[in-house]
């Protein structure tokens, strides 16, 4: 009878590591799909800037730093890998797309220009998908994050080396607010 109950309780135990390794898994590649997510944004926004640099360029043509800083800027993009890379990247283009929005407010043709117009609402409906990737993904990580640190799930992550994931953070306080595209 002792001998029924400790394979009783053996099966249990491989049970529940089964378990909780397929759920951590399973959390693992949902933190990997929540950052695709946002990367697809992220490279959205990227990719629109050459039309808005182009757009802009006839009409602000004593503002080449800043024009030459967002182009700079989305060519970074390319080589960055990580996530606190394309973090550090996207904090440093909201900053950029500020200071182009503000200078923009000095050229009233520009602000009627209705190309200029489309890509203004094309930014700002990708801000808006951009935050809530960051906040869907953010979530996503967190509960990953726990499971690695609760107990008893912790054995199991440590057992199989499952590592904690990094949080899509705003470092820069300056940043934290989406860019403002209204005129």
């Amino acid at each position: 009878m002792a001998l029924i109950i400790v394979v009783v309780l053996i099966v249990l135990l491989i049970v529940y590591v089964v378990a909780v390794y397929n759920s951590l898994v399973a959390d693992r590649n949902k933190v990997k799909n929540a950052w695709s997510q946002i990367d697809v944004e992220l490279q959205r926004r990227f990719d629109l800037i050459p039309n808005l640099v182009e757009s802009v360029k006839g009409y602000m043509e004593h503002e080449e730093k800043i024009l030459s800083e967002v182009a700079d800027l989305r060519s970074s993009w390319a080589s960055a890998t990580t996530v606190a890379e394309k973090s550090t990247l996207n904090n440093q283009l909201t900053e950029s797309l500020k200071s182009l929005m503000a200078i923009a407010e000095n050229y009233p043709d520009l602000k009627a220009n209705q190309n200029f117009l489309e890509l203004q609402n094309e930014l700002e409906n990708t801000e808006n998908k951009i935050s809530y990737s960051r906040r869907d993904y953010n979530d996503t990580v967190t509960r990953f994050n726990i499971k690695l640190e609760a107990f008893p799930s912790n054995l199991v992550a440590s057992a199989f080396k499952f590592e904690k994931e990094e949080l899509f953070e705003v470092k820069d306080d300056s940043v934290r607010e989406n860019v403002k595209v209204s005129f």
